[in-house]
C-alpha cells in the first residue's frame, strides 16, 4: 500500500484578554507566524546574555476566533478524511486556564459556543444520514487518566481503586487499545451527545489561583467509524477512529499555590506532560531508534496518535498576558517540536475473509465436479446444479398445483434447488388462500380492529361485546361454534367454553373457530361478529352495514369521559363565576373598590378646596401689598412705643390671611392622609382583583378544561390541588409527545434545526443528573430517624386584609 508522509499540523489559539501584551507578542501578516520579545532586566543587563527574541512558524494563528471558525480551520478536513478511512487525532495542549477544555467541549448551555467534539459528532452523523452505501456504524468511548490511573467515564459501574487492575493498555499488531474500556454503539447524534455530556460530568475538576474550573486529568474521547460497502462483491470494510484529546494544563506551583490533593494532582500532571515532551522530542529526531512510549500511561495510550498511521493536529492554547509569557513560550516550543513529527496515514480498508472466499469458490467447483462424477457412476440422468430457469420454475409450480388437487401422488425432486422452489410455491399458495378467506369473511362479517377502542366501546354499548372486548355469546347461539383455540403443546385436550367464560379469561389472545368458513381464522388483531349479534333481522347486507355504521357513529362514553364539552366564552364564564363560586370574593372586591372610589372623590374635593384657598391667599397677599404701598406713599403713623399704626381694612386682611393659612395646613394634612388611605385601598383592590382572577382561572380549568380522569386524581383532600399545577402542565397530559417537542423546538431552540439533538442531549443529561441527585437525597433522608416536616408547614398562613 502506498504511504504518504505528512507532518503534524500545529495551530496556536490565543485566549482573548483585555491585558494582551501587544509590545511583546506580535503576529505575522500571513497569520501563520508569531514573534515574542522578552524585556531584559535592567539590573542584570550587563551579565544577562540569554535570548530575548523568538520567532515561531505555525500552520495558523487563531486570535479572537469563534468556535465555528476554529472548527472549520482545524478539524473539519480531518473528520472528513476519517469518514473515508483515515485515522485522526486532535490534541489540545497548554498551560492551565488557557482554554483547552473550552476549545474541545465549549459550553453545554449555548449551541453556538459548542466545541470541537460536539461539532465533530454532528459532522459524522450528518455524513451517516446522507450515506446509503457505505453503511456507517459509529461507536464512542471516553477515557480519563487521573493520577496515572485509567478510568472509563462511560462505565455504568462506579470506579474504584481496583478499576485500574481491570483496565490496561494493550499493544497488538492490529493496533493499540485499552482493555476494559467500554465502547458504545450509537445511531443518533443525540445519543452520542448524551454520553459525551454524561462523561463530562464525571471528570475531575478543581479550583486554584489560576483557574476556577481546572481539569485535573487527561481525557480522550474517541469516535470509531466503520463503513461497509454492501454492493462490493468482496464486502469492502473501512475502519477509522478520531481521537479528541483534552490534556490537563501544566502549572507552576509558585503561581497556582496548589496544596494537599491539588499538589499531588499537579505533580502527576506535570510529570506526564514532561514524559509527553520527551516522546515528542524523540519522534522529531529521525536518528532516534527507541521512543519511550511506556514511561507513562498518557504517552502509551497516545502511541498510535503521535507517530504512526494517523492525521494529527495540535492546538496550542496560550495566554497573552505578560505575566504568562514564559508558559506561552514553552507551549510554542512544544508546538514547534510537534510540527517536526512525520506521520504515515493510510486508508484502513479491508476485505472480509478475502482468502476464505476464494478458497470456498474453489471448493464449490470441486464439489460440482464430484457430484457430476457420482451421477455418472449411479447411472442417473444429467443433473444441473445451476440456478433454476424460468421454464423449470413454471414446471415445479404446475406439479405443486396438481399435487394439491390430487392429480399426482408425489413431486419429482432431483436436487436441493428444486426442494427450495417447491416450498416457495407452497408458501405463495398459502398466502393466496389466506387472502381469499379474509375476503370471504369480510363479505359475511364486519371485522373490527382490537386496537380501535372507540368502535369497541360502541359495540359494548350495543351489547355485542363485554367490558374486556370479548364477544357476548348465548347458550342457544348457533351462528358459530365456541371452541377454544388449540394449545401449542401436543397431546393437550381442548377445553370447551361455556357462556364465553373461558374467552373472558384468555383475553384478547383467544381465537374464534367459525363453522361456515371451514375453520379458517382471521388476524389476531381483528374481532369478527355477525349481524345476528346486533339484534337485527335478516336484511340485505347494505342495510345491515348502514345500521352498524350508524351505531358506531354514536359518541362513545370513553370520549365523553375524556374530552369535555365546548367551554363557554371567558366573559360569560366570568359572570357565572362571580354569581356562584366567587360571590364572596366578588363582594369583597366591590366593597374595596367602592371605598377606594369614595376616598378618591374626597381627595378630589380636598384638592379643589386647597387650590381655592391658595387662590384666595394670593389675592389677599396682593391686596395687602397694595395697602402697604399706599401707606408708604401717604406716610406711616407710629405710636408712643414706635409701632406702626395700620388701618382697620389692612388689619382685617392680615387676620383673613392667617385664617386661610391655618385652613390650608389642615387641608394639606387631610390630603396626605387621603393619599395614604388611597394607596392602601388600591393595594387591597389589586390583591382582590388578582385573587378573583386566579380563583376564576382555577374554577374555569377545573370545570371546562381539565379532563375528568385527570380531575379525579386532583380531588379536594388529596396532596395536590388543581390550582397548584399550571394549566399548561395539566393539559400536556393529553398532548402528543411529538407536539410537545415541536412546541419546545419553536420556543427554546431559536438557533437552528440542527441544534435539536444538542439541546435534547443536554436535557436528558440534566434530567438523569437531577434524578440521581434526588435519589441520593432520598437515601440519606431514609437513614435519618424521625419524620421530616413538609416545607412551609410551620409557617403562618397569610390572609387577604379586607377593610
Amino acid at each position: 500500500m502506498y504511504l504518504v508522509r505528512k507532518r503534524v499540523r500545529a495551530f496556536v489559539r490565543v485566549k482573548p484578554t483585555a491585558d494582551f501584551a501587544q509590545d511583546m507578542i506580535k503576529f505575522g501578516p500571513d497569520n501563520k507566524s508569531i514573534e515574542m520579545c522578552l524585556k531584559k532586566d535592567a539590573k542584570k543587563e550587563a551579565m544577562n546574555s540569554r535570548q530575548t527574541n523568538w520567532s515561531f512558524r505555525m500552520d495558523g494563528i487563531l486570535h479572537n476566533t469563534s468556535q465555528e471558525e476554529l472548527y472549520e480551520t482545524v478539524a473539519k478536513k480531518l473528520v472528513s478524511e476519517a469518514l473515508i478511512g483515515y485515522n485522526g487525532t486532535i490534541m489540545c495542549y497548554g498551560q492551565t486556564g488557557a482554554g483547552k477544555t473550552y476549545t474541545m467541549m465549549g459550553t453545554t448551555t449555548d449551541y453556538k459556543h459548542r466545541g470541537i467534539i460536539p461539532r465533530a459528532i454532528q459532522q459524522v452523523f450528518k455524513a451517516t444520514a446522507q450515506s446509503t452505501d457505505p453503511l456507517i456504524t459509529v461507536r464512542i468511548s471516553y477515557l480519563e487518566i487521573y493520577n496515572e490511573t485509567l478510568f472509563d467515564l462511560l462505565s455504568t459501574v462506579t470506579n474504584d481503586e481496583s478499576s485500574d487492575m481491570q483496565m490496561a493498555v494493550v499493544d497488538c499488531p492490529e493496533g493499540l487499545y485499552v482493555k476494559g474500556l467500554s465502547i458504545h454503539t450509537v445511531s443518533l447524534e443525540e445519543d452520542a451527545l448524551s454520553l459525551l455530556f454524561e462523561g463530562e460530568n464525571k471528570r475531575v475538576i478543581a479550583e486554584h489561583a489560576l483557574n476556577k474550573h481546572s481539569s485535573r486529568s487527561h481525557c480522550i474521547f474517541t469516535i470509531y467509524i466503520e463503513s461497509r460497502f454492501r454492493f462490493f462483491s468482496d464486502v469492502k470494510c473501512v475502519n477509522s477512529k478520531i481521537n479528541l484529546i483534552d490534556l490537563a494544563g501544566s502549572e507552576r506551583l509558585s503561581k497556582s499555590g496548589s496544596e494537599g490533593q491539588l499538589l499531588k494532582e499537579a505533580t502527576y500532571i506535570n510529570k506526564s506532560l514532561s514524559f509527553l515532551e520527551q516522546v515528542v522530542t524523540a519522534l522529531a529526531d529521525p536518528k532516534r531508534d527507541h521512543i519511550p512510549f511506556r514511561q507513562s500511561k498518557l504517552t502509551y495510550v497516545l502511541k498510535d496518535s503521535l507517530g504512526r498511521n494517523c492525521n494529527t493536529v495540535l492546538v496550542a492554547n496560550v495566554r497573552g498576558e505578560a505575566a504568562h509569557l514564559e508558559h506561552t513560550l514553552s507551549s510554542l516550543r512544544f508546538a514547534t517540536r510537534m510540527k517536526w513529527i512525520a506521520t504515515e496515514p493510510v486508508l484502513n480498508e479491508t476485505y472480509d475473509r478475502e482468502g476464505t472466499v476464494k478458497a470456498l469458490e474453489k471448493e464449490i467447483a470441486l464439489l460440482k465436479q464430484e457430484l457430476a462424477m457420482h451421477d455418472s457412476l449411479a447411472n442417473r440422468s444429467l443433473v444441473s446444479y445451476d440456478p433454476l430457469s424460468h421454464v423449470q420454475i413454471e414446471e415445479i409450480k404446475s406439479q405443486v398445483h396438481r399435487y394439491l388437487k390430487g392429480a399426482i401422488d408425489e413431486i419429482d425432486i432431483v436436487n436441493l434447488r428444486q426442494i427450495q422452489e417447491v416450498f416457495k410455491q407452497f408458501k405463495l399458495i398459502l398466502s393466496q388462500h389466506e387472502c381469499e378467506v379474509e375476503a370471504r369473511l369480510r363479505s359475511k362479517y364486519a371485522l373490527i380492529d382490537k386496537n380501535d377502542f372507540v368502535t369497541i366501546a360502541a359495540l359494548h354499548k350495543a351489547g355485542v361485546v363485554d367490558v374486556d372486548g370479548h364477544l357476548v355469546q348465548d347458550e342457544d347461539e348457533q351462528a358459530f361454534d365456541t371452541r377454544a383455540a388449540p394449545s401449542p403443546r401436543r397431546g393437550r385436550k381442548k377445553k370447551s367454553r361455556r357462556n364465553g367464560e373461558t374467552s373472558r379469561k384468555e383475553g384478547m389472545r383467544s381465537n374464534l373457530s367459525w363453522k361456515d368458513v371451514e375453520g379458517d381464522l382471521p388476524s389476531k388483531s381483528q374481532v369478527m361478529f355477525s349481524t345476528k349479534d346486533l339484534d337485527v333481522k335478516e336484511v340485505p347486507r347494505d342495510q345491515d352495514t348502514a345500521n352498524v355504521d350508524a351505531e358506531l357513529s354514536e359518541p362513545s362514553p370513553v370520549e365523553d369521559s375524556q374530552q369535555p364539552s365546548s367551554p363557554p366564552p371567558r366573559p360569560a364564564a366570568f359572570e357565572m363565576f362571580k354569581e356562584e363560586y366567587g360571590s364572596e370574593i366578588s363582594r369583597i372586591f366591590k366593597e374595596n373598590k367602592s371605598i377606594l372610589l369614595d376616598r378618591k372623590k374626597r381627595r378630589s374635593t380636598v384638592t379643589q378646596r386647597i387650590n381655592s384657598i391658595k387662590l384666595e391667599m394670593e389675592s389677599i397677599k396682593k391686596a395687602l401689598e397694595d395697602q402697604q404701598q399706599e401707606r408708604w406713599q401717604q406716610g406711616e403713623y407710629v405710636d408712643e412705643k414706635g409701632h406702626i399704626i395700620i388701618d382697620e381694612k389692612e388689619f382685617l386682611l392680615i387676620v383673613k390671611l392667617k385664617e386661610l393659612k391655618e385652613e390650608y395646613r389642615c387641608s394639606y394634612a387631610e390630603l396626605q392622609d387621603l393619599k395614604a388611605e388611597i394607596e392602601y385601598c388600591q393595594d387591597l383592590v389589586n390583591k382582590c382583583r388578582n385573587k378573583l382572577i386566579s380563583e376564576f382561572e382555577i374554577w374555569y380549568n377545573e370545570s371546562f378544561l381539565i379532563p375528568k380522569d385527570v380531575l379525579e386524581a386532583l380531588k379536594p383532600g388529596g396532596n395536590i390541588r388543581p390550582g397548584m399545577i399550571p394549566i399548561n402542565r395539566v393539559m400536556c397530559l393529553e398532548e402528543d409527545v411529538q407536539e410537545r417537542f415541536e412546541h419546545m423546538q419553536k420556543t427554546m431552540l431559536p438557533a437552528s434545526p440542527a441544534s435539536v439533538p444538542f439541546y435534547k442531549a443536554k436535557m436528558r443529561t440534566d434530567q438523569k443528573h437531577a434524578y440521581s441527585k434526588t435519589m441520593s437525597s432520598l437515601e440519606q433522608m431514609r437513614k435519618k430517624p424521625g419524620l421530616i416536616p413538609a416545607a412551609g408547614k410551620n409557617k403562618t398562613m397569610s390572609f387577604l386584609h379586607v377593610t
